[in-house]
């Protein structure tokens, strides 16, 4: 077959339609086409008032070969690539034969998921265990407390339990990084096998939405069993069982994982551990510091939420055509590099969501946005973030290069903003005009907000540290540029985003094992690998495939 890209139509255009720009692209007969399939569609909305469809294509066409050759310096016109996921790794027969080999995965968001999915598939028969609880009772918990029915489960809520922090998110499953081994593509080819829409194969941006998500992860455990994996729940990891090695005439020291201490004081032994925590396991992140596994500080991003009417970034997006159903609601992606040496960007766009409760402590305040697939919700909205720099994490650190100095800034803000709202669980919210000015908010205007559990309106300019409040305000007019509705007085900001990833890394080797503590594979966002859904699952699938090797190596 032949993969044929940047094909471009109108916005209203037909079947038939394509087919003719197809035949004409590719200068052939119609009798030549035999067939043909959507690998991707995108939008062209560089100018609202001729926005354009774009595919691409992978054709098949009586005599392919002398098409090529025609074609031959036409980089839109190739032989289709094989963008099939390769992995002949398998276990050995009667694997497990020590108990301590069975490969063991803490967490159960996409990356503990994913690695969990390819060692069984593999024959390893993994075990997995989640702090949280199953996604129904997760989803019951979690909605219990956005709407002031249940209290706050730290164990349970939108950081912890079945499905990881994405589950309660838009969905989204794109990402940036280079993928020459087709690891995003096993993502959805697995996502779409679990019960996900069939469209993320061939969206630009897809994404799944929250209702939908639950059903996928439930599917994912499903499949995961069937190989012979298990997946526990209320199983949290209290401690990294170790023993202590030394190499190089007693020069460096080194551990070996040889199991790890649960909650309820039982002990599971193994010398092969995936750990996939997601970005907000400061207890854990806590104790492998203590352990003496190698840690690192990592920087990120905080700021606002910011919501606007999703009908006002419609028509910024899309002019005229705003509204039309090929479109649906329209994304903005806004950065900035501010005079004091911030970036301020938008992170994690919302169309048609709302903005949700995150914290996973007691007494914190923390913001994410949401969407279900439908994305039919009044409101846009988007996280407004700056960069930390190192000098930021000066004054939390308890000793030079503290790794854990980003969790104690992290605690600080949304301590602060818990108080800040009242000490029950609302979020501090201000009128974009009022932030700019300076004043404490007195009334909504036109934009309603859509947190949960509420808002408490307050004067956000001390919640974070002045750099970024400076950085933000000489960033907004710069947004408003590119899209004319974004500084409307009574757009709501509301406080604080502080989990865009995680505050530590993990370091480890080309293996994948940390580099000081063998048996041990950290992956996902919560070791500082990944920034998302994709990238999470991808990252999972790459720490199963090194896991596996090493298993191996020693049978």
């Amino acid at each position: 077959m032949l993969r044929l890209t940047e094909l471009k139509l109108p916005l209203d255009h037909s079947l038939e339609d394509l087919e003719i720009a197809l035949i004409k692209r590719l200068k052939i007969e119609a009798s030549r086409l035999i067939s043909y399939k959507l690998v991707k569609k995108s939008i062209d909305a560089r100018c609202s008032e001729r926005i354009s469809l774009i595919y691409s294509l992978d054709v098949c066409v009586d005599r392919e070969n002398a098409l090529l050759k025609k074609f031959q310096r036409d980089h839109k016109i190739r032989k289709s690539p094989d963008n099939c996921y390769q992995n002949s790794i398998k276990a050995p027969k009667g694997f497990p034969r020590k108990k301590e080999d069975r490969p063991v995965i803490i967490g159960a968001g996409p990356c503990g998921y994913f690695s969990a999915l390819l060692l069984a598939q593999m024959g390893f028969k993994p075990l997995l265990l989640e702090r949280g609880e199953s996604i129904k009772e997760r989803t019951k918990q979690t909605f219990g407390f956005w709407k002031k029915n249940i209290p706050f489960n730290s164990y349970s809520n939108v950081q912890f339990g079945e499905g990881g922090a994405g589950t309660f998110s838009d969905g989204k499953l794109y990402s940036q990084i280079s993928d020459p081994e087709n690891y995003g593509r096993k993502v959805l080819d697995e996502l779409v096998a679990s019960g996900a829409n069939p469209e993320i194969l061939t969206l630009y941006r897809p994404h799944i939405g929250t209702f939908k998500l639950a059903t996928v992860v439930r599917g994912l455990r499903s499949r995961i069993e069937a190989l012979g994996g298990e997946v526990r729940f209320q199983n949290k990891m209290e401690e990294l069982l170790v023993e202590e090695s030394t190499t190089n005439n007693n020069q460096d020291k080194n551990l070996q994982v040889v199991g790890i201490k649960l909650g309820d004081g039982s002990v599971i032994s193994t010398r092969h551990l995936i750990l996939a925590l997601g970005h907000s396991a400061r207890d854990s992140f806590e104790m492998l510091e203590q352990v003496g596994v190698s840690i690192e500080q990592k920087l990120f991003s905080v700021g606002f939420r910011i919501e606007h009417p999703q009908v006002l970034i419609d028509r910024d997006r899309w002019g005229s055509m705003a509204g039309h159903p090929k479109l649906g609601h329209a994304e903005y992606k806004l950065v900035h590099h501010s005079k004091n040496g911030r970036c301020v960007y938008s992170f994690c766009m919302c169309p048609g969501g709302f903005v949700v409760g995150a914290t996973s402590e007691e007494g914190c305040v923390v913001t994410n946005g949401m969407s279900q697939h439908s994305r039919n919700e009044r409101n846009a909205n988007s996280a407004l973030v700056v960069n930390l720099l190192r000098e930021d994490f000066l004054k939390y650190e308890r000793w030079p290069g503290d790794p854990l100095a980003g969790i104690i800034l992290q605690r600080e803000l949304e301590h602060n903003a818990f108080k800040l709202a009242g000490n029950n669980y609302f979020a501090p919210a201000q009128l974009l005009q009022d932030f700019l000015d300076d004043k404490t908010s007195m009334k909504i205007g036109n934009v309603q907000p859509s947190y949960l559990p509420g808002i408490t309106l307050s004067n956000l300019n001390r919640s974070l540290p002045a750099p970024l409040i400076e950085a933000i305000k000489e960033a907004i007019p710069e947004f408003s540029k590119k899209i004319q509705s974004f500084d409307i007085p009574d757009a709501l900001l509301i406080g604080v985003e502080t989990r865009t990833s995680s505050p530590i890394r993990l370091p480890r080797d080309e293996s994948l094992e940390s580099i000081n503590t063998k048996g041990l594979i950290p992956a996902g966002e919560g070791a500082g690998y990944a920034g998302g859904i994709l990238s999470a699952g991808i990252d999972g699938i790459k720490a199963a495939e090194a896991m596996a090797l090493k298993i191996l190596s020693k049978y």
